[in-house]
């Protein structure tokens, strides 16, 4: 094979594996386009409402919470346990260690009873003593050992046994009280942290829609300073315009150029963040309904800072309601507390049973037998620690409350803040639309001044840098007054609703 032939081959197999790499490529592309029917900004923050990880671990808080719930309630219903086991054992059991011989009786008819069958001196007719002093019976029961021996080697034994409480203190009642307010809070707690993704979604959107804005603005200053660029030159070519002109437009048409790259940039990264922060892959491809269109911003403006109804925001806030479920915690670990000072009585019943049993004297055959009682346990004396147990419990019911109490001013506090700088962005928003109106009227006089040779390039320049300035001044405002809207109901705590 000649030289220019295994070029040619090398040629062909090269463009056929870049062809290949760039239908992976598309066919990758269009793989990342599937989830792109999200465009407004409810839809994202439902969508990030339903994927964000950090809301779904509150949520098996709360179920956990519930399962917790539950359980306590179940501490009211009678428990039913069975324990059983098995024991070996080295040695039988036997309940004398020698056989044993057991005096007799007979019926004495002149005593009308029973008397001992004893040995008696022939002479006299007494009974007669042996060498340990005690009488001599004549006659004798055998009992052999072997009889009272049992084997015991293997045991089996078991025993159901139900419990159901009575009194206990209150502890039970208190429990369950406990149990509902930590569902509560937890419950309390999910909302407050859906809120934190809802302002997260629209702090990440919103950012989108002003690099989006920006990069028009962006695209529009650099098509400005190319048609001052070219009637530069063209001045220049006609003797009208010096080389400083030309080089001062270059630069700052190349300056516009690096700034456009990197708005380009920022709002590629910006699109991930939101894809990242709704729970879709980050090389998601979607538009939103708000970055091709002009931002509506309402006119009316926000309450002044003394305006609002604090008991109703202390009343949507669900931090603040979950503290308050705290203090409900606190307060009846108080009653737990106090209810290791109190008796408690407990019914008790049981069936126990064993193999061998001692019902048919240790036989091999599992028997049992039921029995029913009463439980009553009284603390008596434990040298304070119950009741310093118990003082702590009201030493944190009090810190919970001054908790509130202090969240309570701090949210009156993030109110007011958020009240004023959501004015202070609608006066900013509007001052912008005023100097935008200026600056457009600035550059349209620049331009037509150049045009007519009684202005020159850094006049130009000067008008457009402050056309770029209002514009891009009257995204940041707008996007502001959006944000702060966002702020303010969660403030409020009317994010989530």
């Amino acid at each position: 094979m000649s030289l220019t032939s295994y070029l040619k081959l090398r040629h062909l197999r090269l463009a056929a594996l870049a062809l290949v790499v760039a239908l992976a490529q598309q066919c990758l592309a269009q793989a990342d386009t599937v989830l792109t029917g999200l465009t407004s900004l409810a839809e994202f923050r439902q969508m990030a409402l339903a994927n964000n990880k950090q809301l779904m671990m509150s949520r098996e808080r709360i179920k956990k919470a519930g399962y917790q719930k539950k359980e306590a309630f179940a501490a009211y219903l009678p428990g039913i346990d069975f324990n059983g086991g098995y024991l070996y054992n080295q040695r039988d059991i036997s309940i004398f260690d020698s056989d044993q011989m057991l005096p007799t009786k007979s019926f004495d008819l002149a005593s009308q009873s029973y008397q001992f069958n004893l040995v008696k001196n022939p002479a006299t007719g007494e009974p007669i003593k042996g060498p340990d002093g005690q009488f001599i019976p004549s006659e004798v029961a055998l009992i052999p050992k072997e009889a009272m021996t049992y084997d015991i080697h293997n045991v089996f034994f078991g025993a159901i046994t139900l419990t159901q409480p009575i009194y206990m203190g209150g502890k039970i009642v208190a429990m369950n009280a406990i149990t509902k307010a930590a569902e509560n809070a937890a419950r309390e707690l999910h909302i407050s942290e859906a809120e934190n993704v809802i302002y997260a979604v629209d702090a990440a959107y919103w950012m989108v829609v002003s690099l989006k804005a920006k990069q028009k603005l962006a695209r529009s200053y650099v098509n400005l300073l190319d048609s001052l660029s070219h009637d530069v030159h063209m001045m220049l070519d006609q003797g009208v315009a010096t080389q400083s002109d030309v080089l001062s437009v270059d630069v700052k048409l190349n300056a516009a150029q690096v700034d456009l790259v990197k708005v380009d940039n920022g709002l590629t990264l910006s699109r991930m963040a939101l894809a990242q922060v709704c729970g879709l892959p980050v090389n998601a491809q979607f538009t939103l309904a708000d970055e091709d269109n002009q931002v509506a911003i309402p006119e009316a403006g926000v309450e002044p800072a003394g305006g609002y109804d604090m008991e109703q925001v202390y009343q949507n806030r669900p931090d603040l309601r979950a503290l308050e479920q705290g203090i409900e915690v606190a307060k009846q670990q108080k009653r737990v507390a106090l209810s290791s000072m109190l008796p408690t009585v407990a019914l008790v019943g049981a069936y126990e049973f064993s193999n061998p049993n001692m019902y048919d004297g240790f036989k091999k055959s599992f028997k049992g037998a039921f029995s029913v009682g009463a439980m009553v346990s009284i603390p008596l004396w434990h040298w304070g620690g119950d009741y310093n147990k118990y003082r702590a419990a009201e030493s944190d019911e009090v810190v919970r409350r001054l908790q509130l109490e202090d969240a309570r001013e701090l949210v009156s506090l993030q109110v007011s803040q958020a009240s004023y700088k959501t004015e202070e962005a609608y006066k900013t928003y509007r001052m912008t639309m005023t100097n935008l109106a200026k600056a457009d009227e600035n550059l349209r006089t620049a331009e037509l001044a150049f045009r007519e040779a009684v202005a020159t390039t850094d006049n130009v320049m000067e008008a457009q840098t402050a056309w770029l300035k209002a514009h891009s001044e009257q995204i940041d405002a707008m996007i502001e007054v959006q944000l702060c809207q966002t702020y303010l109901s969660k403030a409020l705590g009317t994010l989530y609703q």
